[in-house]
C-alpha cells in the first residue's frame, strides 16, 4: 500500500510506550540476519565522522524485502555532556517504505540505539552464556548497562550485579535498579573486584579523551561469556588472544573499518555465523568467550520496524504533513 500523504513522528515517549520485549527484538533481529544471509537485506557499514576527541557523528543504513522497508539512523556522541548532567547520545531514525522510497516515519533514535544494542548482545549471549550464570559485571554503568540488565535477566537467573564505573550518579542508579528488581548490587571501587569470578561481563565505556585499556582477561573466570560493546577500547590488546574464542557482529562490516576494534589475527566467526548455524554456541563450560561489536544497522532496522508497526496498530505518534 503506497504511503499517504503524511508523515508519522515518534517521540522517544511514544517509542518506550510500546511494550516492545527483548523477546521481540531478538527475533526480528535474527530474522533479518537469516535475510541478508540469503542475499534479502542489504546492510551498508557504519559511517563515521570525529570532529574532535569527544564528539562523534554517525549514520546506519539498511534495507530489507521482509519487512519491506529502509532505516537510515543518524547518531551524535559527546562524552563531555555527562559532566553536565546532560545524555551523552542523541539520535533520530527515518524509515522509508522499500517500494515507494518515500519516508513513512521519522523516530527518537536514542531509546532505540540502547535497546538495539542489548538485543544484539542477547542474540550472542543466549548461545555462550552459561545457563547458570548469576553474577553480572558492568564496567560502566550508563544506558548500556541498564538495558543490558533488562535484557539479560530474561536469559539467566541473575542474582548478584557489580558495578565499576566514573559517574557516582549512573552507579547509584544502576544499584537501584538493581535492587528494585531483587538483585544485591556491590558499587566496586577497583575494576578487577567487579569482574572477579563474575559469569557474565559488560564493559561499555563511553570514548574519551586519554583513555587508556585497563582490563585484562586475566581477571576472568573460566567459562565466563563477555560483551565488549565498547570495540573493546577498555581491554589491553595484548591479552585478549587469552580469550578462547572471540565473536564480532559483522566480519564483512568490519573489514571496512578504519581503524579495526582488534587484530584483524583475532577476528574469527560472527552473529551471521552463529544465527545461520554455522557455528555452535559453547563448546565447553570452561570457555571464556568475547563478543566484541560496535553495532549493526540490521539492530536499528529490526526496532525501527517494530516501532512502526506497533505504532499504527497502537495510533500512537504525530502525523506530519510531508
Amino acid at each position: 500500500m503506497p504511503p499517504g500523504p503524511e508523515l508519522l513522528y515518534l517521540s522517544r515517549t511514544n517509542v518506550e510506550s510500546l511494550g516492545l520485549t527483548a523477546a521481540d527484538t531478538m527475533a526480528r533481529i535474527e530474522h533479518l540476519c537469516r535475510e541478508r544471509d540469503a542475499s534479502r537485506v542489504l546492510n551498508a557499514p557504519k559511517s563515521l565522522l570525529r570532529p574532535v576527541d569527544e564528539v562523534l557523528f554517525m549514520s546506519t543504513l539498511a534495507v530489507s524485502e521482509d519487512p519491506p522497508f529502509t532505516a537510515v539512523k543518524a547518531l551524535g556522541v559527546n562524552a563531555a555532556n555527562a559532566h553536565k548532567d546532560m545524555e551523552t547520545i542523541g539520535s533520530t531514525i527515518t524509515l522509508f517504505d522499500r517500494e515507494t522510497a518515500y519516508p513513512v516515519a521519522i523516530m527518537d533514535g536514542t531509546w532505540i540505539t540502547e535497546i538495539r544494542t542489548a538485543a544484539l548482545s542477547s542474540v550472542a549471549a543466549k548461545h555462550f552464556g552459561r545457563t547458570d550464570s548469576e553474577t553480572i559485571a558492568f564496567i560502566g554503568s550508563g544506558a548500556q548497562a541498564r538495558s543490558h540488565l533488562d535484557a539479560f535477566l530474561a536469559l539467566f537467573p541473575l542474582r548478584h550485579i557489580r558495578i565499576f564505573g566514573r559517574g557516582q550518579a549512573n552507579r547509584d542508579a544502576l544499584c537501584r535498579k538493581a535492587v528494585d528488581l531483587g538483585l544485591a548490587a556491590t558499587d566496586c571501587t577497583d575494576p578487577r573486584e567487579a569482574i572477579d569470578g563474575a559469569d557474565i561481563i559488560v564493559s561499555s565505556v563511553p570514548m574519551a579523551s586519554g583513555l587508556e585499556p585497563f582490563l585484562d582477561t586475566d581477571w576472568v573466570k573460566p567459562g565466563a561469556y563477555v560483551n565488549l560493546i565498547d570495540l573493546a577500547r577498555t581491554w589491553r590488546p595484548e591479552s585478549l588472544a587469552k580469550f578462547d574464542r572471540i565473536i564480532i557482529e559483522d566480519a564483512k562490516q568490519e573489514a571496512e573499518m578504519v581503524p579495526q576494534m582488534i587484530s584483524a589475527a583475532l577476528i574469527g566467526d560472527d552473529l551471521l555465523d552463529l544465527v545461520t548455524g554455522r557455528i555452535t554456541g559453547r563448546r565447553s563450560e570452561e570457555e571464556r568467550i568475547a563478543f566484541i561489536f560496535r553495532g549493526l544497522a540490521i539492530g536499528d532496522l529490526a526496532l525501527a520496524t517494530l516501532v512502526y508497526e506497533r505504532a499504527l496498530d497502537a495510533r500512537v505518534g504525530t502525523l506530519l504533513e510531508r
